[in-house]
C-alpha cells in the first residue's frame, strides 16, 4: 500500500520545494541561458565502506545544487543575489566526514519518521514497538540510523523540466525498531524555473508510520558568516501546534494572534524571538509546526515567503502537506566548522542563529 507521497515546492533564486530551493524575483543579470546537466563525482565512502557519490545538477540559469548519496544530502545550493553573484546558501560540509561525526542533520532526509515521537513508544494495531531513545526522553528522526546515515541507491535523469536524481532504499522489517519493509523513493529535480522539487513515496507491506522530509538549513545572505535574524518571513498560518518542554505535540492547536508566531505579516526571525512567550522558551526560538491555512484535498499550495534583504534573494516554499515545520537553528553553537566561505554553522549571537529550515510537515513537529 503506498503511504506517503508528498511533492513539496518552492521557487525563488534556486528553488525548492515543490519542496525547497531559493531565487530573486527578477532574472539577474548574469543568469545567462545554459545547457542543463547532471553528473556525478565521487565523495568518500561511508562508515561501512560503502562508496558515497555527489551528483551535481545545473538549471539552464546556472543554478546548480549538489545531492550526496549518503542521507540524500542537499550538501549545496548556489544561486544568484540581485547582482548576479552567486554564493551557496545552505549550511553544510566540504566532505563527507564533516556528515559522518557531528551534522545536525544538515540538508539529509530524516525517516523513517521526521520530528520526534514520545519516549520512543507507539501502539499500532494492538502492538507495543519500542523504538531508541535518542533525544532527551524521545525518539528523534527515525533512531540512531535514520535515513539520514544510509546510501541511498540513486538514477540521474533528464527531461524537458529540468535535471535530477531518483534515490532509493529499502529499510526492512524490524529497521530501528518499526515494523514492516518500506520502499522509500525520494525524487529531486532542478527545474528550468528555478525550482528545486522534492517527491517522497513510500510503500510497505505492514501498517507502520511513515514521516518524511528535508532537512536543509538555509541562509540566504550566502556566505554564512550572518545570522538569520534579518530574513523577512511569511507563513500562511494562523495556528501552531504547541509542544511541551521535551517538544512532543500537545495534541491541541494554538492560534498565532497577538502571539510572536504570527507571521501573517513579513516579519524579520529576530523581531520578537526573544519574547518570553513559554513555546520560545521550549522551543529556544522557533521550533514548531505551523498549521497551513489552506483549502481540504492534496493540491499543492503556497506555504511560505522568505526575504533576504541585503542580497534580494527570496525562497517560497510550496507543499501538499497541511503544516510546515518552521524551525530557527536555536540549537547552533558555533562547534561546526562548514563549508568555505560558510566558515562555522553559528550566528552572532550565542546560542542562536545562522541557518534556519523550513519544512514541509505532515501533522507533527519535527526537527532539531
Amino acid at each position: 500500500m503506498t503511504l506517503a507521497r508528498r511533492r513539496a515546492i518552492a521557487a525563488s533564486l534556486a528553488a525548492s520545494a515543490m519542496l525547497a530551493l531559493a531565487c530573486t524575483k527578477e532574472r539577474p543579470p548574469a543568469a545567462a541561458t545554459t545547457a542543463a546537466s547532471v553528473t556525478r563525482a565521487p565523495f568518500g565512502t561511508a562508515p561501512d565502506g560503502t562508496p558515497v557519490d555527489a551528483y551535481t545538477l545545473v538549471n539552464t540559469h546556472g543554478i546548480r545544487t549538489r545531492i550526496l548519496t549518503y542521507g540524500g544530502i542537499v550538501q549545496s545550493i548556489e544561486t544568484p543575489d540581485r547582482a548576479g553573484k552567486l554564493d551557496d546558501v545552505v549550511l553544510g560540509f566540504d566532505d563527507l566526514q564533516g556528515y559522518v561525526k557531528s551534522s545536525p542533520y544538515f540538508g539529509a532526509i530524516v525517516g523513517r519518521y521526521g520530528n520526534r515521537i514520545a519516549r520512543g513508544r507507539f501502539t499500532l494495531d494492538g502492538k507495543t514497538y519500542t523504538l531508541a531513545i535518542n533525544n532527551g526522553p524521545n525518539h528523534l528522526h527515525g533512531g540512531i540510523k535514520g535515513f539520514d546515515k544510509v546510501v541511498w541507491t540513486a538514477q540521474p535523469f533528464s527531461s524537458d523540466s529540468g535535471v535530477g536524481v531518483v534515490l532509493t532504499h529499502t529499510s526492512p522489517d524490524g529497521d530501528e525498531g518499526y515494523p514492516g519493509t518500506l520502499r522509500a523513493k525520494v525524487t529531486y529535480t532542478l527545474t528550468n524555473r528555478d525550482e528545486l522539487a522534492i517527491d517522497y513515496e513510500a510503500t510497505t507491506d505492514k501498517a507502520t508510520p511513515v514521516n518524511l522530509t528535508n532537512h536543509t538549513y538555509w541562509n540566504l545572505a550566502g556566505d554564512g558568516s550572518r545570522d538569520v535574524l534579518g530574513h523577512v518571513v511569511t507563513l500562511e498560518s494562523s495556528a501552531i501546534v504547541p509542544v511541551d518542554s521535551t517538544l512532543i505535540p500537545t495534541g491541541a492547536l494554538m492560534p498565532v494572534d497577538g502571539t510572536p508566531f504570527d507571521f501573517r505579516k513579513p516579519t524579520a526571525v529576530g523581531a520578537r524571538i526573544e519574547d518570553p512567550h513559554v513555546q520560545i522558551r521550549y522551543g529556544r526560538g522557533y521550533d514548531h509546526t505551523f498549521v497551513l491555512d489552506r483549502a481540504a484535498g492534496t493540491a499543492l499550495s503556497h506555504a511560505a515567503h522568505i526575504t533576504e534583504p541585503t542580497t534580494g534573494r527570496t525562497l517560497d516554499i510550496y507543499t501538499t502537506e497541511p503544516g510546515v515545520q518552521f524551525y530557527s537553528g536555536n540549537f547552533l553553537d558555533g562547534s561546526f566548522a562548514g563549508k568555505p566561505p560558510t566558515r562555522r554553522a553559528t550566528s552572532t549571537r550565542p546560542r542562536r542563529i545562522a541557518g534556519s529550515a523550513c519544512r514541509n510537515s505532515s501533522t507533527k513537529a519535527w526537527r532539531r
